[in-house]
């Protein structure tokens, strides 16, 4: 088991997300949220929304945690992501812990900026570079791997208080190469890396509503559970930290998955308050619209929240999930991601076998683990 500072369960980080806007650098070939972005025009969160949030959360939660996220890269809105640290660190002073998920591709003055004003940064990189610049380059496939691999460096070194790691997309090209892109990381100073399998695109219905989705997506669980459990052990064995969202909350025992069930909140850029990472656009949710729980009114200057959404969304426990129930592993699981598993079944309630099943087998290889940083 490996001791770490914030030991705890995934479900208990408690924080305000932001998703600062819809632009972004990169052409990522997986990308969950593209087509609502590329049929949208750029959208950037208001900050008088954003104060409102950060005033609702520090009112109603102990934490002081914030974090910036997409739909887009939120360095493109880098001033934007200056001006609501600045104000959080008004209200809550040296309490507060700022998180940054981004995609490394920015300028030497934004990682200078990085560097002394994030706490807890996570950088989408998928490996070694051949594999990388493949899955995540610049538009017209130019290679973004030199820029990133660089601010990574940068950022291991230089960083005032906290810490830098990665955050790894699994897909079949990578998925047989995880000790080596582990390795590389290592040669790079990380120590932190969390890898998540790819999952389906949000598009406008759900999965299950085509069959057609559902037989082009190939992704071997199986083989990833197995691989998986192999660089795990390899990581651990030379002291580096290697996760999956299949295995987050195994650092105790939840009756909810994740912050959603809560709910935390994250503002969208088109004014909305969702439950997940999954939903970065709240006026045109479709199926995935129970995780919008709010609306930014800027008439008034408040947030609007939708109760019988927060009641659904907190309904949503291993005591209320018929599948879940009586699994012998519940408890370090609780229906597994809310966002994803939406997105497959249509249903707050439902639950995928494929994801169960692989749940169950790492348990049964892993056990109880102790995170140091929970997943991002």
């Amino acid at each position: 088991m490996m001791k770490g500072v914030e030991s705890m369960p995934h479900v208990n980080k408690e924080m305000i997300s932001f998703f600062l806007t819809s632009k972004c650098n990169l052409r990522c070939v997986y990308c969950y949220n593209s087509k609502k972005r590329e049929n949208e025009p750029i959208q950037i969160l208001d900050m008088d929304f954003a104060k409102a949030g950060i005033d609702y959360f520090f009112g109603n939660f102990q934490s002081r945690h914030i974090r910036f996220y997409g739909p887009g890269e939120p360095t493109q809105a880098f001033f934007l992501m200056q001006e609501i640290r600045n104000y959080a660190y008004s209200k809550a002073g040296e309490e507060i812990k700022v998180e940054l998920q981004t995609n490394g591709a920015f300028s030497e003055q934004i990682r200078n900026w990085i560097s002394e004003n994030v706490n807890i940064i996570w950088v989408s990189f998928d490996g070694t570079p051949d594999i990388h610049d493949r899955n995540r380059p610049f538009p017209n496939k130019v290679p973004s791997s030199p820029i990133i691999e660089g601010n990574v460096k940068y950022l291991v070194a230089n960083i005032k208080k906290g810490m830098v790691g990665v955050r790894v997309t699994i897909t079949s090209d990578n998925m047989h190469r995880q000790l080596e892109m582990i390795k590389y990381f290592v040669s790079l100073g990380v120590k932190h890396i969390w890898c998540d399998p790819i999952f389906q695109e949000v598009l406008d219905k759900p999965v299950c509503m085509s069959p057609k989705r559902q037989e082009d997506f190939h992704f071997d669980m199986d083989e990833f559970v197995r691989t998986y459990v192999e660089a795990y052990k390899y990581a651990r064995a030379i002291g580096i930290f290697y996760g999956t969202n299949l295995i987050y909350n195994f650092d105790g025992c939840v009756e909810y998955n994740c912050r959603a069930c809560i709910p935390l909140p994250h503002l969208t850029p088109d004014g909305y308050v969702s439950a997940c990472d999954m939903v970065t656009f709240g006026g045109k949710a479709n199926h995935m619209e129970p995780l919008v729980y709010g609306k930014w009114d800027a008439e008034n200057k408040k947030i609007l929240f939708y109760e019988d959404r927060i009641k659904n969304l907190r309904s949503r426990k291993v005591c209320n999930m018929p599948a879940c129930s009586k699994c012998e592993v519940a408890g370090k699981c609780a229906g597994y991601c809310l966002g994803e598993t939406l997105n497959e079944t249509g249903s707050l309630f439902g639950c995928n076998p494929r994801i169960c099943s692989a749940v169950k087998k790492l348990y049964h290889e892993i056990g109880d683990i102790s995170y140091e940083y929970c997943h991002p």
